[in-house]
């Protein structure tokens, strides 16, 4: 009779269960290595386009090639490591507010969660700007008001209604982007060749040299690894998919600045008060012709595009995952038949449109300050994770002990501090305050939850806890292969709905006994 019970009770989860899964799978396909890839790419570099300034700032070649070959040592590949261990770990949309939250509790993931999400969208007002910056070389129309503001409109909203459109979509085309983005550099580096002379490489002037654009132009280019970890619920086979998308991201970005970076500091003789936005393309001219220069225009400005996908796409499943741990209202995590959270989608896009009008400058820095302390604070809780719980299950992880995994996060860590304490005081002032904020709006929206003045979704813990190993190891049994953050909220929510199970478990042996 038991084992009865058993099959019948069995039976039921499995179909209601079964149900679920084809419902989702057909609303959102997972992604895969390939479009994770150039989703990295895109939160974090997009190309080489931006890179120019670091010739300027930096007196010449030599500081900003040694920086795309050292900076990527002591930031990137930690970041990418760290990334790669906690993502695969807590394989959930939300990403570090997870994190977070499982080292040092809720308030500290809501401030991560918070400056995160005004970082990524501060970075993406740039997009629709520098994309009308490219074209109003060839089209002088959008230097004016009246054609900019409505193609500002136009270009956020289109990209906007393809982020609804699915999360499969918008990765499909980044790698479409991709590959249009970086062709005429890889054609610019072989015509290059002939004209290559090594020891242009080596000039710098530090009299010229500016520190503060320096820092600010290496760590822009080269953050935002950990952004695609908002998106771990979305992808297939987490656990695999993520360190190997990770690994290429790290050599495609780095390779995409350097060849560009090599072929026109080696082949051309220029000042490196010409270098700035925009240069690479008077370079494709110089080296290939108008054609050249025409083609890396166009790549630059659907890099752009590429660029504001990805970033909005990490941005809404980020307040879809806060929503879904009971962060934020429920609302925030309703999707659309696509599977894409709608409301969290729209909250990016209004953000992007009311910052847009900000300087190029002025934002960058803005999000680098913010950026700045969200890593700090990564770094801490990987720490702590790796101390506080040894236990978690890892599918993969940065082979080093606590002691080599705290010597990781140091350098990194240094050069977060260093570039936070180059920030004018101006910049200072407003992160401050946007700190304030968060602090403030924490405990509005926990009396909002207990007021019950809108829905929020029961929070859900994002690790195991000591008081329920013994379920969790059920639940690990029955679910072989599941991650344990995910065993975590299975075995939780196995016990929210004992009442109702045992009800039917009562019907079942009525069943039996009948027969």
């Amino acid at each position: 009779m038991f084992q009865s019970l058993l099959i019948l009770q069995w039976m039921g989860e499995e179909g209601m269960t079964s149900d679920v899964q084809q419902k989702a799978a057909k609303t959102s396909p997972k992604l895969t290595v390939l479009p994770l890839i150039a989703l990295i790419f895109y939160e974090v570099s997009g190309g080489p386009f931006g890179v120019e300034d670091s010739v300027k700032a930096g007196g010449g070649p030599l500081l900003s090639l040694l920086g795309f070959l050292i900076f990527p040592l002591i930031w990137s590949i930690p970041e990418a490591l760290i990334t790669a261990e906690l993502a695969t770990s807590f394989p959930e949309n939300g990403g570090y507010v997870i994190w977070i939250s499982s080292a040092f509790g809720p308030f500290w993931g809501f401030q991560e969660g918070f400056w995160k999400w005004l970082s990524g969208v501060l970075d993406n007002a740039l997009y629709p700007v520098l994309f009308l910056d490219y074209l109003k070389h060839s089209l002088p129309i959008f230097n004016l008001l009246i054609a900019r503001i409505p193609a500002l409109l136009g270009i956020t909203g289109a990209l906007t209604y393809l982020n609804y459109r699915g999360l499969h979509i918008v990765g499909f085309s980044a790698v479409s982007l991709l590959v249009f983005s970086l062709c005429p550099f890889v054609v610019m580096g072989i015509l290059s060749i002939p004209h290559i002379k090594p020891r242009r490489w080596l000039v710098v002037d530090f009299k010229k040299v500016d520190w503060r654009g320096y820092f600010n132009s290496m760590f822009w280019n080269l953050n935002y690894w950990d952004k695609a970890s908002t998106l771990a619920g979305e992808v297939e086979n987490p656990s695999k998919t993520f360190p190997k998308a990770l690994l290429g991201a790290v050599v495609l970005v780095v390779s995409s600045y350097l060849i560009p970076l090599l072929a026109g500091t080696g082949g051309l003789t220029s000042l490196s008060s010409e270098w700035s936005d925009g240069y690479f393309a008077e370079v494709g001219m110089l080296i290939g012709g108008f054609w050249l220069k025409w083609w890396i225009q166009a790549a630059s400005a659907m890099s752009n595009l590429g660029l504001f996908e990805a970033e909005m796409s990490g941005d809404a499943f980020q307040l879809l995952g806060m929503s879904e741990m009971g962060m934020l209202p429920a609302i925030f995590a309703s999707r659309s038949k696509y599977g894409t959270p709608t409301l969290s989608i729209l909250c990016s896009a209004t953000g992007v449109i009311f910052l847009s009008w900000m300087s190029f400058q002025e934002i960058l820095e803005f999000l680098n300050f913010l950026y700045a302390i969200g890593m700090l604070l990564e770094f801490a809780a990987f720490i702590k994770l790796r101390i506080k719980k040894p236990d978690l299950h890892r599918p993969y992880k940065v082979p080093l002990q606590t002691f080599g995994v705290t010597m990781l996060c140091l350098l990194p860590a240094v050069l977060l501090v260093l570039v936070m304490c180059l920030a004018s005081l101006r910049t200072f002032i407003v992160s401050g305050g946007v700190i304030i904020v968060g602090f403030f709006l924490y405990p509005v929206l926990v009396h909002a939850k207990d007021r019950k003045w809108t829905q929020f979704d029961i929070e859900q813990p994002t690790s195991p806890s000591d008081t329920h190993q013994e379920s969790h190891s059920a639940a690990s049994e029955m679910y072989p292969g599941v991650d344990e953050a995910s065993v975590s909220l299975l075995s939780d929510l196995s016990s929210t709905t004992q009442p109702d199970q045992e009800a039917s478990g009562s019907e079942n042996e009525e069943l039996l006994k009948t027969e």
